[in-house]
């Protein structure tokens, strides 16, 4: 058990670590929405807001994949300790 406790520890940093990452980079995106610029076409901001996005939406999924791997390895401590 110790071994698939560490592994799924591991894997819970993981995707806490992807998410974080992916989120930093769908803020800059929007960032590139935002500020504005004489050079962007409309083009350009459609394609960067599309990007924002999805690089926000794959960071809450690695949070909620973070977050069951926590909920997993709360049972496991439970069932260890009865």
């Amino acid at each position: 058990m110790d071994k698939q406790t560490k592994k799924i520890h591991e894997k819970m940093v993981d995707f806490k670590q992807f998410a974080v990452v992916l989120l930093a980079v769908g803020v800059f995106f929007f960032l590139g929405v935002i500020i504005p610029s004489e050079s962007k076409s409309e083009m350009d901001v459609n394609i960067m807001m599309i990007a924002s996005m999805s690089f926000l939406a794959v960071s809450i999924l690695f949070f909620i994949q973070s977050k069951q791997c926590q909920i997993k390895l709360m049972d496991m401590e439970d069932g260890n300790q009865r």
